[in-house]
């Protein structure tokens, strides 16, 4: 098969510079060229050129001004800027916005094709570089993602074929089950993955705060706002951004976050200026969209965009051939953690939770082994599966249902830890319900009338699935 031609693209005002280099250099390149610079960009997209030959000097838009406007595409050729006019400030200027190479006019052709395969070399081994960086990243991510199951094939199957798009990905999964992992690796995959992962929980950041947090705000935009801040959107910029927990997000917000996703563009709190940003989104929630949509708890419209693609995530339960192979993770990570030598759990104690429940999914399995390892002990599977409420099964309630279901295995118990667990979750549940209905749902101000942590009270609420009416 013979050996595709390096297309460049020339982009000058001088047609005689165009061909001269078409007609001296090698014949394994293929020339096209551009009389100025707004020609030169539009051609950039259309001829996908793997090289570029920028004069700087040109009526209209210079090259410098083009090299500028290069750079904001997603990925751009190198560019090897030509200049008659080689002034240091010129040079250092093209440097700075991130030229390969400057070579002044009048040029030896066999000098200019020197500089031109030393560039490609350079990428070439830049990109191999990249890939191997890439690849080295996914096994990493690949390491935490444990399972063989026929689900969790199916899982990795869709990742491998989503990732490297620019499809917004929506992770749906109980809370513990490994959203944010299939986010990393899902980025890690992508051809954004040099870039920043930017992890936003929209749950844990209070509604008044979430837009400044997520969109930035301009100075004088509200008391406090003594300086202009960038939102997590400009920080993710050429990245990929995970929004966990996109149910909770507040409906005013929602409509903020579709123009993002249609435009690519927001304003800051307090501004008036749009602001452009390439940004991947990828989302994940443990909620059911689909009713949040019927209490018009969530945009139609956002999740119809949001949905793209979707990944489901199976809980624990559901795969509980992959519990062997979590146990020995997590036994490994923890034993070189905490400088440990735990050996393999007993049969018994592997037949005990492969029959368990596991609410909390793979975290809960993973808190209880890291337990193991740092006491010692596999003894105390049975007290860590059978009391407290992590052995209650809370059913999805409101705000104005405050019941927990009494597990069958409870019912027929009579163990005083047991009982008093039960007792003491549906006493919870019934005050907190009772605080975040008179606060109207301010999460801040009923943590302080419960006297606990803000996070508490957020990790509370999802464990106990309360939702609000209002």
């Amino acid at each position: 098969m013979a050996k595709e031609k390096i297309k460049i693209l020339i982009i000058d005002d001088d047609p005689k510079v165009s061909w001269i280099l078409s007609e001296g250099l090698s014949s394994g390149m293929e020339f096209v060229s551009a009389r100025d610079g707004i020609e030169g960009i539009q051609m950039v997209s259309t001829e996908k050129p793997d090289l570029i030959l920028l004069d700087i000097k040109m009526p209209g838009m210079n090259g410098l001004e083009v090299l500028e406007k290069l750079n904001r595409m997603p990925s751009r050729p190198e560019v090897i800027m030509l200049s008659g006019h080689g002034e240091t400030k010129n040079i250092v200027h093209s440097m700075h916005l991130g030229a390969a190479e400057f070579i002044n006019k009048p040029f030896d052709v066999k000098e200019v094709e020197i500089h031109i395969n030393t560039v490609l070399e350079k990428n070439r081994l830049k990109q191999e570089v990249k890939t191997l960086r890439t690849e080295l990243k996914s096994r990493s991510q690949y390491d935490q993602f444990i399972g063989d199951s026929p689900k969790m094939t199916q899982v990795k199957n869709i990742i491998e074929q989503v990732a490297d798009s620019e499809l917004t990905v929506l992770i749906r999964g109980e809370s513990g089950t490994g959203k944010e992992i299939v986010g990393r690796m899902l980025h890690t995959l992508s051809g954004r993955s040099e870039e920043q992962f930017t992890k936003v929980n929209c749950a844990a950041i209070p509604r008044d705060l979430l837009e400044a947090e997520l969109f930035g705000y301009e100075k004088g935009a509200f008391t406090g706002a003594h300086k202009t801040k960038p939102g997590r959107f400009e920080v993710a910029n050429k990245g990929s951004i995970f929004l966990d927990e996109i149910g909770d997000m507040p409906m005013e917000l929602q409509s903020k976050l579709l123009q993002v996703l249609e435009q690519q563009e927001f304003v800051r709190v307090g501004g008036i200026n749009n602001i452009h940003v390439d940004v991947r989104i990828i989302c994940a929630t443990n909620k059911n969209l689909e009713e949040a949509i019927q209490r018009q708890q969530f945009r139609d419209d956002l999740f119809y965009r949001l949905n793209e693609i979707t990944v489901f995530l199976p809980p624990l339960r559901e795969r509980p051939e992959d519990i062997p192979l979590l146990v020995k993770y997590f036994l490994d990570r923890y034993n070189s953690l905490y400088d440990k030598d735990y050996p393999e759990l007993s049969s018994e104690a592997m037949a005990r939770m492969a029959d368990f429940s596991w609410p909390g999914n793979v975290r809960q399995l993973e808190n209880l082994i890291k337990q193991i390892v740092v006491r010692g002990d596999e003894s105390i599977i049975g007290d860590l599966l059978s009391t407290g409420i992590t052995s209650i099964n809370p059913v999805a309630s409101t705000v104005g249902d405050a019941e927990v279901e009494m597990s069958e295995e409870l019912v027929n118990s009579y163990s005083l830890k047991k009982r008093v667990g039960f007792a003491v979750a549906r006493e919870e549940k019934k005050l907190i319900s009772e605080v975040l209905n008179k606060t109207n749902w301010n999460r801040r101000k009923a943590s302080e009338l419960l006297e606990i942590s803000y996070r508490s009270l957020l990790y509370k609420i999802k464990e106990y699935n309360l939702n609000s009416s209002k």
